[in-house]
């Protein structure tokens, strides 16, 4: 996974939802900018924010161990 496809990923959701970036913002408690970044796949995006974001669109993050590790 990289914070592009995640960035991809909630872009999708979020038009599925058919919200703007403004609307996310506002309901995740972070700003435009931040929304925007994160869609483009800013590797800096805070954590917390992007926590945030995921959960106001109805997704979750799944951690899972790969084969050999």
């Amino acid at each position: 996974m990289t914070t592009q496809r995640i960035g991809q990923e909630i872009k999708a959701w979020r038009k599925r939802l058919g919200m703007n970036q403004a609307e996310l913002a506002m309901v995740s408690g972070t700003g435009v900018r931040f929304i925007s970044d994160l869609e483009n796949g800013k590797p800096s995006c805070e954590l917390g924010k992007t926590l945030s974001v995921l959960t106001n669109l109805g997704l979750e993050i799944q951690i899972t161990t790969h084969k050999g590790a």
